[in-house]
């Protein structure tokens, strides 16, 4: 049997529309986030429901009735170009370093040696931060759902995966602290009652209580990522965690600085978005800064509240200061 050939011509490649007129393989990342939000700016409403139903209303209201606008929010890209196969894979090798971390410690049964006054700032500060980073993943997973576009909404979702990861390790040390230093440390009902009636955290608490009810998906990105966000992880993946060192409870500032990995790179696209909100429509300045603006004085009280608590008060505040200055620096240039 015999075979005949032909001379093959070079195939044309094929305009990907998803990719516009780039005539090229759009990537992973690209393929699986690009457009997926087919209701953004779908008329009558976004969804195939009544115009009037409340999802409908609420769409229409707080994402394309946002005060901040673009003419296409498609263009933004995280900088670390995740989908949700990276996310896992990334994921994984970070919680495997973690309870490497937890066994180094643990083997060595250093919590035998921590002093009680340390002790008692763990259980005033530490154990209720839970609270805390919930509160900031219900926000992150709101910015995620509102938003135009999944290149926003799939780096919000990563994100409020990292807060449930800081959140169960704040729970897990609770736990694991609790067997050396007594079951109030994980205990819920004594945790919470400090969340709800302890001073140094009601500032935080009115915050982050405000927080939840910022409907407008921009306002709400900003006072979470550019403003709420950046202060409380500078006090608690900073300030906190070098003060764990200094009072020898290096388990603790391992996994307050392994969860800042996260934190450092949510920064990236925090700023990235911030920069191209800015790029697309010169008029979203005004409306970023003046929503920073509003939401500054809640996250100043809530640093100095909690921070004024810490064995080392002034010295914290100054220091979160300095960390949430530098980090809104970075979008700010480029204004």
């Amino acid at each position: 049997m015999t075979s005949t050939t032909s001379s093959a011509t070079p195939r044309r490649l094929k305009t990907w529309s998803i990719a516009g007129e780039t005539r090229r393989k759009p990537s992973e990342y690209e393929i699986v986030t690009g457009k997926f939000h087919y209701h953004f700016n779908r008329k009558p409403a976004p969804f195939d429901l009544d115009p009037n139903a409340p999802i409908n209303q609420w769409y229409l209201k707080y994402r394309e009735g946002s005060a901040l606008q673009a003419p296409d929010w498609e263009g933004f890209r995280d900088p670390a170009a995740l989908n949700y196969r990276r996310y896992i894979a990334l994921q994984h090798d970070r919680e495997v370093y973690a309870e490497g971390v937890v066994d180094r410690y643990e083997s060595q049964d250093l919590d035998t040696g921590l002093g009680q006054a340390w002790v008692k700032t763990l259980a005033r500060l530490y154990t209720p931060a839970r609270y805390l980073f919930h509160v900031l993943q219900l926000s992150s997973l709101y910015v995620g759902q509102l938003a135009p576009s999944a290149y926003i909404t799939n780096a919000a979702y990563f994100q409020a995966a990292d807060e449930l990861r800081a959140l169960q390790w704040v729970g897990y040390r609770s736990k694991s602290l609790s067997l050396t230093h007594g079951t109030h440390l994980a205990n819920t009902e004594a945790t919470r009652q400090i969340w709800e009636d302890d001073p140094v955290w009601q500032p935080a608490r009115v915050a982050l209580e405000k927080l939840l009810i910022a409907y407008d998906w921009g306002e709400s990105f900003v006072a979470l990522n550019l403003v709420l966000k950046p202060a409380l992880d500078a006090l608690y993946k900073e300030v906190f965690a070098q003060l764990a060192i200094d009072h020898g409870d290096q388990l603790t500032a391992a996994l307050l600085q392994e969860s800042n990995v996260d934190t450092v790179r949510n920064q990236d696209w925090h700023v990235a978005l911030a920069r191209y909100a800015l790029s697309a429509n010169p008029d979203n300045r005004a409306v970023v800064v003046g929503w920073i603006d509003k939401w500054r004085p809640l996250a100043d009280r809530a640093v100095e509240g909690l921070a004024n608590a810490f064995p080392e008060p002034a010295g914290a505040t100054a220091q979160v200061a300095a960390s949430v200055a530098a980090f809104t620096g970075k979008w700010r240039a480029d204004g």
